[in-house]
């Protein structure tokens, strides 16, 4: 996915938080010392993202830099380093598929396949409908339940083709799929189950 900011027609006019993240922007910032609440720009940029559909158009960015009291491109260095700000709209599920070597090892290419077939869409591209935007990440940490994909806020691991299909297609419906591993093990417990200290846990 390109990091690109939004053409000039897609960018709304003026942004404000909203009463209740006002608030919220205010306790992060009031960690840090008088004189330091630029230290605040990364949650401050998350909190406008989340309120905008999940993509920061330049007006957000705006707005943070004068709460924060800091000259603008420095906020727009931020949120153009960090690929956890969007710079254009993205679907209402923001599928992350990580394809580094753990994954890839694991069978990332099929994860990716079947995105690609169950949304009719490339990497990078999002539905006719908005609902889906699917991308290729390097690694999101949870190479122990690979492969994996991150779909929001929300991590679903150890996939398989089929399974990967079965959360879109519960996404799609409007369903709240199973988090984390699609394949019954609980948490990342080996996938044959316990393997010591059995005698220990009274199963031996």
């Amino acid at each position: 996915m390109k990091r690109v900011p939004a053409p000039a027609d897609q960018q709304p006019d003026s942004f404000a938080f909203t009463a209740e993240n006002l608030e919220v922007a205010k306790r992060h910032i009031a960690k840090y010392p008088p004189r330091r609440q630029a230290s605040a720009v990364m949650p401050l940029l998350d909190l406008a993202q989340r309120q905008h559909e999940n993509w920061l158009p330049r007006a957000a960015m705006d707005a943070v830099a004068e709460m924060l009291e800091m000259p603008r491109i420095r906020v727009y260095e931020v949120a153009t380093f960090y690929t956890m700000y969007n710079l254009a709209p993205v679907g209402q599920h923001f599928v992350q598929i990580c394809t580094t070597t753990p994954c890839w090892l694991r069978g990332s290419d099929d994860v990716v396949s079947a995105c690609k077939s169950k949304l009719g869409i490339e990497m990078g591209d999002t539905t006719a409908d908005g609902k889906f935007t699917v991308i290729e990440v390097e690694c999101l940490g949870a190479c122990v339940n690979a492969p994996m994909m991150q779909i929001n806020d929300d991590y679903y691991e150890d996939l398989t083709a089929a399974s990967t299909i079965a959360v879109l297609e519960a996404l799609a419906k409007g369903e709240t799929p199973k988090v984390g591993p699609q394949s019954g093990r609980h948490t990342t417990e080996p996938a044959g189950g316990p393997t010591t200290l059995r005698e220990f846990m009274g199963d031996g």
